[in-house]
């Protein structure tokens, strides 16, 4: 890499200082990985809401299946029942605000059919649905167990439930994950801006005066955009680390961002050199890789969850393929990139 190309890559990282929106972006991701500790049990109540304790809420029951229903709510914790003789004294209580919530259950052709009711429009609505979701879970399951020798097959057997933290599940499956592929979505995105922007202002010409050519050009802003993305991972994971949130696999993560930093980069690059117009290769840069990121759904092990199981230290042999391959495709379309670059027509622009 000679100096023509290391002095486009700081001159562009260091103009980024002002733009106000990539700054602000960046001040987030910050403020997210420096409190992360903090900021994990509120938005826990969001991935997750019956992790948050409301204090208990009162469930009015009614119909024939009332004392199956009683039963089950007595397995979930923060759930207080109050028995009515029918739906409409039931539907009474709830009207007055004795109860937080309705259920009636009753037995047709030998099956329990229950309704609910809860109040709309309110958080605390939200997390009654939660709870009654789990008082419903434990109706199905007290009766699959009275029932089950009626069965003529033997079921599926059940794994044995696990008492997991719901903030350990979302620390690793959400959060790290975000702060992780977010700098590599920005870093692509500025990328067509650089492009663009030097075509549409005329300073590309400029440049070329140094003289410096096209793939030179390239170069240059690929490899600050690129190296900028994996910088911010390696920043967030140490703050996660401050926090009490151990990250194993430093190594392969960073290998992962600096792939799917490289990917993102050369797709906004390509897309400005071929558009030369900032909106449409924004437009076009946004359809290609949101539904690229969602494409690889279709592989064996999604860049997300090679990500959480790379930092909390369960990684297999698909977890380290995957990021081999990534790495592999990187490569291969950076090459593609330059190929393409010393093709074109500079004075097309």
């Amino acid at each position: 890499m000679n100096d023509v190309r290391l002095t486009i890559a700081r001159r562009d990282v260091a103009s980024l200082s002002r733009e106000k929106t990539i700054v602000l972006a960046l001040l987030i991701q910050l403020f997210i990985a420096a409190f992360s500790s903090f900021l994990v049990v509120g938005l826990t109540s969001l991935y997750d809401p019956g992790s948050v304790q409301a204090g208990g809420i009162e469930v009015g029951v009614s119909g024939d299946a009332a004392e199956e229903l009683q039963e089950a709510a007595a397995e979930v914790d923060g759930i207080r029942t109050a028995r009515f003789g029918s739906y409409a004294d039931a539907q009474a209580a709830f009207q007055r605000g004795q109860v937080d919530s309705i259920l009636d259950g009753n037995t047709v052709n030998g099956t329990i059919q229950v309704t609910a009711s809860v109040p709309e429009g309110s958080i605390r609505s939200t997390l009654a649905v939660v709870q009654i979701r789990s008082v419903l879970e434990a109706l199905e399951r007290n009766e699959r167990t009275e029932r089950a020798e009626w069965v003529t097959r033997q079921p599926v057997e059940l794994p044995s439930e696990q008492n997991a933290s719901p903030y350990f599940a979302f620390t690793y499956t959400v959060l790290v994950p975000l702060l992780l592929f977010l700098p590599p979505f920005i870093s692509g995105s500025i990328a067509v801006d650089a492009v663009t922007e030097e075509i549409e202002r005329g300073t590309l010409e400029l440049l070329r005066v140094a003289p410096v050519s096209l793939t030179d050009i390239v170069d240059g802003k690929a490899l600050g955009m690129a190296v900028l993305a994996p910088a911010q991972a390696l920043l967030w994971i140490v703050l996660l680390t401050f926090n009490g949130i151990a990250i194993r696999n430093v190594l392969p993560l960073l290998t992962l961002v600096s792939a799917a930093s490289v990917l993102v980069v050369v797709i906004g690059v390509v897309l400005g050199l071929v558009t030369a117009k900032r909106r449409e290769a924004q437009l076009l840069y946004s359809i290609l890789v949101l539904g690229g990121f969602g494409a690889m759904a279709l592989l064996p092990e999604h860049p997300a969850t090679v990500a959480a199981k790379l930092a909390v230290g369960s990684a297999t042999t698909v977890t380290t393929a995957t990021v081999v391959g990534l790495a592999a495709t990187a490569v291969v379309f950076y090459a593609a990139m330059r190929r393409y670059a010393a093709t074109i027509d500079p004075e097309r622009y």
